[in-house]
């Protein structure tokens, strides 16, 4: 295949979260398998400060080294993005005269969290004219925010956790009634930031009425988001589901189902368990066979109700009350060979280098514009 003839195709990551480092390591792990026969890469990086630049795309500079994450650190040629349907991208530098980079055929955004995974790109995206891989704008936000994703869910008959929410406002003008609902949800709770992912800020309280303790968690959350979710904790079993867009318009295609086995020495499956531990899974999670299918029915169904397109990961617990909870959805869920949805995509027949094929192939089918 020629040049002319390859499919032109823009590979997003870095950007301005605090999932910067992953989305680096995601993209790493996705430019070392694309089929460069088939596909011609533009690789664009966004520094944590949001600048756009042409990197080398090289997959090694990409990976954890000696326990230390990557990160786009600014170096190379910075972009000027369209706001038409040309989708045609330019390299403008100080002093120079703009440098035409050309038009690209599909982009895949391997951003996690805010400004990446929350519509907030999605509608730059659309703006553009350009098709892009994954959820649109709104399925991207509603997903991305803890608190309306469980509100969509619940309204369909989905079955989630007790939760309260706290926003910016509430938390500011009052606090004493949010901690009084707080309370009310009993035992141990998991303080998190609405729109944050790889458990970035949670903290675990062991006691909902302990007001100091629950203060400190949701500060601490905070930090990286102005609207929080207090969450009662759910005794059971971690599982999850991988979902893809079916390629002929039908229902979803879903994984086999993962247990998450938390490492020693970690109380919850916090960034470290995730990422630097030995935590693990068990592909498929050791389940009786009606509980694998109800939780493969209940994943695509939380993909359908909220919207979702190209891929996303559905978080599960399975009670010990013999209930199913969906916990949360990712849009777009780690994506290196040892995350959870290529693990069990694997496991279900689906091989990395054929798992990114078929994102940007989905995506390349889509219609820009409004979805």
């Amino acid at each position: 295949m020629t040049e002319q003839q390859k499919i032109r195709v823009a590979v997003v990551f870095g950007g301005r979260s605090s999932e910067h480092e992953i989305s680096c390591v995601t993209a790493g792990s996705v430019l070392s398998v694309i089929d460069t026969d088939r596909y011609e890469i533009v690789p664009i990086g966004i520094t944590r400060d949001g600048r756009w630049v042409l990197t080398s795309g090289e997959s090694e500079q990409l990976a954890i080294r000696d326990g230390q994450l990557p990160s786009v650190d600014g170096a190379g040629s910075t972009l000027a993005l369209p706001f038409d349907s040309a989708t045609d991208l330019m390299v403008v530098e100080p002093d120079q005269v703009p440098r035409r980079v050309g038009k690209v055929d599909v982009v895949l955004p391997l951003l996690h969290g805010p400004f990446g995974e929350d519509g907030t790109i999605q509608g730059l995206f659309e703006m553009m004219g350009a098709r892009y891989a994954g959820a649109g704008v709104f399925a991207s936000a509603a997903s991305m925010d803890k608190i309306f994703m469980k509100a969509l869910l619940t309204g369909n008959g989905i079955r989630t956790g007790a939760y309260v929410p706290i926003t910016e406002r509430e938390w500011q003008r009052e606090r004493k009634r949010v901690l009084d609902d707080i309370a009310e949800l009993g035992g141990t709770l998991f303080v998190k930031p609405a729109r944050a992912g790889s458990s970035v800020g949670i903290s675990k309280v062991a006691d909902a009425a302990d007001t100091d303790t629950v203060i400190a968690a949701i500060e601490a959350a905070r930090e990286h988001d102005p609207k929080v979710i207090a969450e009662a904790a759910i005794v059971g079993r971690e599982i999850e589901c991988g979902v893809l867009e079916s390629m002929d318009g039908g229902l979803p295609d879903v994984s086999l189902p993962a247990e998450i086995h938390v490492a020693d020495g970690f109380d919850f499956y916090d960034f470290e368990a995730k990422y630097l531990s030995t935590s693990s899974l068990t592909i498929p999670a050791e389940l009786p066979e009606q509980v694998i299918a109800d939780i493969r029915a209940l994943a695509a169904r939380t993909f359908e109700v909220l919207g979702c397109e190209g891929l996303a990961r559905v978080d599960f617990f399975y009670g010990d009350d013999g209930e199913i909870y969906v916990n949360e959805i990712n849009t777009m869920p780690g994506f290196t060979p040892t995350s959870a949805f290529p693990q069990m995509w694997q496991a279900t027949g689906v091989d990395y280098p054929a798992l990114v094929d078929r994102l940007i192939q989905t995506a390349q089918h889509r219609q820009p514009g409004l979805r």
